[in-house]
């Protein structure tokens, strides 16, 4: 009997592993998109402390511009604009390669 369920086990399995190589247990968009919304939970829990715990204010100065604001506002704009800037340098670099790729093609 033993040799009997070994033989059924191996059958079970080698149709498994036949079934359009799809594990039922991988991976998915949607699974994908849940992570994502709890790592985004996450930042902005993390943002909501920071902002709380960071409420006095302090001077800034940019060109003409001076002002009391947050010290968390002031760092998050500084965050934003040091953001802003790194996307930006690296769609410039995207579109420099595209145009490289382009001409090597012609």
């Amino acid at each position: 009997m033993t040799d009997d369920s070994a033989a059924r086990d191996e059958l079970l399995q080698e149709e498994l592993r036949h079934q359009d190589g799809d594990d039922p247990l991988r991976g998915s968009r949607t699974s994908g998109f849940w992570a994502a919304t709890v790592g985004l939970g996450l930042v902005l829990l993390l943002l909501i402390i920071f902002i709380a715990q960071n409420t006095r204010k302090t001077t800034v100065s940019f060109l003409a511009w001076d002002g009391q604001v947050p010290v968390a506002v002031a760092l998050l704009i500084a965050a934003a604009a040091g953001l802003f800037l790194g996307l930006l340098a690296g769609l410039l670099r995207i579109l420099q390669l595209r145009r490289r790729v382009r001409r090597t093609r012609r």
